[in-house]
């Protein structure tokens, strides 16, 4: 949808025109899998489609939130944006947001109409709530005049997802969508968030996202379940390193030396994959940037197998598209992104074999699963920003 088409739907939503147009982007995360929320290393990138905010002040002192995906408008007086809605409610990730700069001692003294269209495909773990989020956080940002800076913005939206939809999430999403640079994908540390911007130069190369179609549903619990796994290992290991921040300060070799104080099987199943994913991670960067696109390749694919083996995130819609993607020749590598439990794969595909990618693999897919997947060239956007 156009921006002159937004414009135009919210002067029907309204009766007045929009003031100003914000956007804020999906990601997708090229490795670095359930790392974040264990202080480990992610390499997300921004893509082109996400989350577009259009905004206008109005005289009756009320907040209004309407999307252009559902039919009703949400009415809320000012006094009462620092309560959730009910579990589920769309309207809770913005409204988080708006609560979190309430927090930090800043007043919404105006009434806003507030209208929202996102592109990102929902439920396919490209990240549509943090988009909302950071779009929000970056339109309230600049009503309020506060001047947060970007990073900043990423920890509103990531408090909005715990505090107001319940979803014990890391920064990573949050973040690329608001640090996002065009053509680049961040080196986050997300202890400390330091980050790099890497050039992503894929000569001949394509990203080539495939959505399942089996929505992950990450507040179904299944989330939440494996922080709290992972909380359980770091308890048990600081037994005997009472130091350990978390789990991702281990290397590999640390941690064999140590993981038989883990006693709960499933717990040390899951450390397992979060310290060797913080390694692959490092690993898959280092050879991006000598320009070694195989070891890059070689690296997603084995992060998809644990994944799969010792985090149990993939199931039988990503592991067809994973599996059946190492099969061809032109596909570099291939690994489940986002949470799991559905949503995407991305792969690293040569240009000459997409074609063929998207037929087999979609063919083999929908046989197997009968679903028919979509298939996303993605393009690497920059982050945040204001469009008018």
């Amino acid at each position: 949808m156009e921006t002159n088409e937004l414009k135009k739907a919210f002067q029907e939503a309204y009766k007045h025109e929009a003031t100003a147009v914000y956007f804020s982007p999906g990601r997708v995360n090229l490795i670095g899998e359930h790392t974040d929320y264990n202080g480990g290393y992610v390499f997300p990138c921004a893509l082109s489609f996400g989350t577009y905010l259009l905004l206008a002040k109005n005289e009756d002192k009320l907040m209004r939130f309407k999307s252009l995906n559902m039919p009703e408008v949400t009415e809320l007086a000012l006094t009462e944006l620092t309560t959730p809605l009910p579990k589920n409610h769309w309207v809770n990730y913005p409204l988080g947001c708006i609560a979190q700069f309430i927090k930090r001692g800043y007043e919404l003294k105006e009434g806003y109409d507030i209208l929202i269209w996102g592109n990102v495909p929902a439920g396919a773990g490209l990240s549509s709530s943090a988009a909302l989020e950071v779009v929000t956080a970056y339109a309230v940002n600049e009503l309020l005049s506060a001047g947060l800076d970007r990073t900043e913005l990423a920890k509103i939206g990531q408090a909005s997802e715990h505090e107001f939809a319940g979803v014990n999430c890391g920064i990573m999403d949050q973040f690329a969508s608001a640090q996002g640079k065009k053509d680049h994908a961040i080196f986050l540390n997300c202890d400390t968030m330091e980050f790099q911007l890497v050039p992503v130069k894929l000569e001949g190369i394509k990203v080539v996202i495939s959505n399942t179609h089996s929505p992950h549903k990450l507040d179904s619990g299944a989330y939440n379940e494996r922080v709290a796994q992972c909380q359980l290992a770091l308890e048990q290991l600081r037994k005997v390193r009472p130091e350990l921040k978390n789990l991702a300060e281990l290397t590999e070799a640390e941690f064999e030396k140590i993981e038989n104080a883990i006693t709960d099987e499933t717990a040390h199943k899951r450390a397992r994959h979060v310290v060797g994913e913080v390694q692959r991670t490092t690993d898959a960067v280092a050879a991006l940037q000598k320009g070694d696109i195989a070891t890059f390749g070689k690296l997603m694919c084995q992060s998809h197998v644990s994944l799969r083996d010792d985090y149990e995130v993939t199931g039988l819609h990503l592991d067809t598209l994973a599996e059946e993607a190492w099969k061809l020749p032109g596909v570099i590598g291939s690994r489940m992104t986002g949470g799991g439990f559905g949503g995407c794969t991305v792969s690293l595909v040569k240009d000459e074999a997409i074609p063929e990618f998207i037929e087999k693999v979609g063919k083999v897919y929908q046989e197997k699963t009968g679903i028919k997947a979509d298939f996303y060239i993605a393009q690497i956007s920059d982050g945040a920003r204001r469009i008018e």
